[in-house]
């Protein structure tokens, strides 16, 4: 990885995709960059040359609180979205770790959730249109700035969690949802039936993490009326948003995804070692594990792979990440996704050593 690196801070999408283009044509490689909050996620670069930041790209496009749709640049925060949106009592439901600090550029690219993945599912799902400036200077679009868009291949997946290997998105449309008219955060020292039982709830739970020390939350949205009763039939006690959020203020230094189907999920937990921590959503099947050593993390994706899931390292020391990997077991589509990548990025400069490709 070459050490002599230059900073380059455009100002708009046109100024992004040129500079990718005379990068990529001299063979440079360029490694996008948001707020840094997720630059632990995969692999270690083999090179960089040139950090392409986004920052600079940070204006609300268009917001529509009528049709609920809002558009915006990829270097503008999560915070700054959530204040422009909370004006008309609309919201996009991000969630990360940490959880301050995301770019919405990076929270695509990287593909990060957080519990609330259970009621709204991930960004994917609420993304309607996406921008992305190609190596070869070129600004492609895909999907639009209305819900109801579905001419053509969806460019928008492809783009989605893949780390910044294909392109560098430079701006992406959502469908924002109503703040809800009532909401309750509960906390119980239960355990994994107390879990179960408020999924099975009349009005599950919008978010559910279960945590290896025994403590279970639960986040309510609806009428007044209805998250009350769901809180009264839990007994659980009331908890603040500061503690419902506590352990998501700042990312472990050795912390790894597990994903698996959910019924499967209490069997993977249990055999991880117990000295260690964890904390799940138990009705998605992902969990996040703090790891202590290497070992451990081989023996946990075997585990989570012959259950019919993966584990992904997050953050890890270099060192860690060339002993493991950062992926696990190369997927079946190994040779769509390197095609893919041929025609996007031919000469790979995009990234190289972050993701699979």
């Amino acid at each position: 990885m070459v050490s002599n690196i230059t900073v380059e801070k455009p100002h708009t999408a046109e100024e992004l995709a040129a500079t990718l283009r005379d990068a990529a044509a001299a063979g440079k490689a360029i490694t996008p960059v948001g707020g840094r909050m997720a630059s632990g996620i995969g692999g270690v670069l083999e090179r960089c040359d040139i950090e392409l930041h986004t920052g600079r790209l940070d204006r609300v496009l268009e917001y529509s609180p009528a049709d609920m749709v809002v558009s915006v640049e990829a270097g503008i925060t999560r915070e700054e979205v959530a204040d422009a949106l909370k004006r008309n009592q609309q919201f996009l439901p991000f969630e990360a770790v940490p959880i301050e600090g995301h770019t919405i550029g990076g929270l695509l690219a990287t593909g990060l959730t957080g519990p609330l993945r259970l009621r709204y599912g991930s960004p994917r799902d609420f993304l309607i249109g996406i921008r992305v400036a190609l190596p070869d200077g070129s600004l492609a679009s895909a999907g639009g700035r209305v819900v109801k868009n579905v001419s053509g291949y969806d460019m928008m997946k492809l783009h989605y969690g893949a780390m910044g290997t294909l392109g560098v998105i430079v701006a992406a449309s959502f469908k924002v949802f109503p703040f809800p008219l009532g909401q309750m955060m509960v906390g119980s020292s239960g355990s994994w039936d107390d879990a179960t039982r408020a999924l099975a709830l009349p009005l599950p739970p919008v978010s559910l993490e279960l945590f290896s020390d025994g403590r279970v939350q639960a986040h309510f949205f609806g009428s007044p009326d209805a998250v009350e009763a769901m809180g009264r039939e839990l007994g659980w006690r009331s908890i603040s948003a500061a503690e419902s959020i506590e352990h998501r203020m700042a990312a472990p230094q050795r912390w790894a995804r597990i994903t698996v189907p959910r019924s499967r999920l209490r069997d993977v937990l249990e055999g991880l070692p117990e000295t260690t921590s964890w904390w799940a959503s138990p009705g998605v099947g992902i969990a996040d594990w703090s790891f202590d050593d290497a070992d451990a993390v081989i023996a946990a994706r075997k585990t989570a792979e012959a259950a019919g899931g993966s584990l992904v390292l997050m953050a890890a020391p270099d060192d860690v990440k060339k002993k493991v990997g950062a992926w696990g077991t190369p997927p079946p589509t190994l040779d769509v996704m390197r095609r893919l990548k041929d025609a996007f990025d031919p000469h790979h400069v995009l990234n190289p050593g972050r993701f699979v490709v």
